[in-house]
């Protein structure tokens, strides 16, 4: 074993005198140096390894084991995971280089000329600055989390990640938006807490309105007590009653109060079950019709009218 090592140190250590004599730099100050820069990068690497193992902590704690379902807790986690993933990395390269540098040159006074310069460029970074500190008070205040649905800046979409910068938010068309923290003015979050399905249903003014609702509600109890869609529900649903008499229709409004995010879905499946009801009760979903005037002329046409395009005989 040491006959093999030692040709390889012998080459090494020529390779560095070598190294040492191009950059006119002792050899030992070199291998310093070397070891220095190693040290530095591997606790870097460390360090970012550790806040990964932070972050899937994080998920992992605040993890319910149901994969159906996404609480709060979770979306939460999320969220939090993906901010600590995103400055972490920041942080720590940011530190690394630092430290690099400063094994080459002091680097206290370019920490203070960078002051400086930091200055002047924060009065024309105003927007990035805005951006940071409204998406700092967006995440403290936990207005909303990866995974809910908001409208915000004029976008509406799915968050599917969160910065201190801007929010990305995926809307059913499949476009991805970007949006500033510093434009979000106003935030409507659409699966906080619980949600709410608003089905209006028509009914035609020949029929008999009375029996009509009794069928509405009917249903209505039907549909919370089916086991496959109780769970998505958050209490009873309630039949209004008429909301509007509509130009061919009379408007009955029911309201269904589900879990987050559920209220699209519980919609869709009450109104198939609705007009299925309806068929069978022989109840009309009145329709929009057109009305068409027809003009009759009394009296024999006139040969201009009968004649053909043509010219040609009739």
């Amino acid at each position: 074993m040491v006959l093999t090592i030692s040709p390889l140190l012998a080459d090494l250590t020529a390779t560095l005198n070598r190294l040492g004599a191009l950059l006119k730099v002792d050899v030992g100050d070199l291998i310093r140096i070397g070891g220095r820069l190693l040290i530095i990068w591997a606790l870097a690497w460390l360090a970012q390894h550790l806040v990964r193992l932070l972050a899937a902590r994080i998920e992992a704690a605040c993890d319910d084991g149901d994969p159906t379902t996404t609480t709060d807790d979770e979306k939460r986690g999320q969220t939090l995971s993906q901010l600590l993933r995103a400055v972490g990395r920041v942080v720590v390269v940011a530190v690394a280089l630092l430290l690099t540098i400063n094994v080459f040159v002091d680097i206290g006074p370019l920490l203070a000329g960078a002051g400086i310069l930091g200055l002047a460029v924060s009065f024309g970074a105003q927007s990035l600055v805005k951006d940071v500190i409204s998406g700092f008070f967006i995440l403290v205040e936990n207005q909303f989390r990866v995974g809910d649905v908001i409208e915000a800046g004029g976008k509406t979409g799915l968050v599917e990640r969160m910065s201190l910068r801007l929010v990305m938010l995926r809307d059913n068309g499949g476009a991805l938006h970007m949006v500033p923290n510093g434009s979000i003015t106003t935030v409507s979050n659409f699966t906080r807490g619980w949600s709410r399905a608003v089905v209006d249903v028509g009914i035609a003014y020949e029929d008999d309105l009375d029996r009509a609702i009794a069928v509405l509600r009917d249903e209505a109890r039907a549909f919370a007590a089916d086991p496959d869609w109780s769970a998505r529900l958050a209490g009873a649903p309630e039949v209004l009653g008429v909301d509007q008499l509509a130009d061919s229709a009379v408007v009955v409004r029911t309201l269904l109060r589900t879990q987050p995010g559920q209220h699209w879905m519980v919609a869709r499946e009450f109104r198939r079950r609705v007009k299925v009801r309806f068929d069978s009760e022989t109840i009309e979903t009145p329709y929009q019709k057109r009305k068409v005037q027809v003009t009759v002329h009394a009296g024999e046409p006139s040969e201009a009218a009968i004649q053909p395009a043509d010219g040609g005989a009739v």
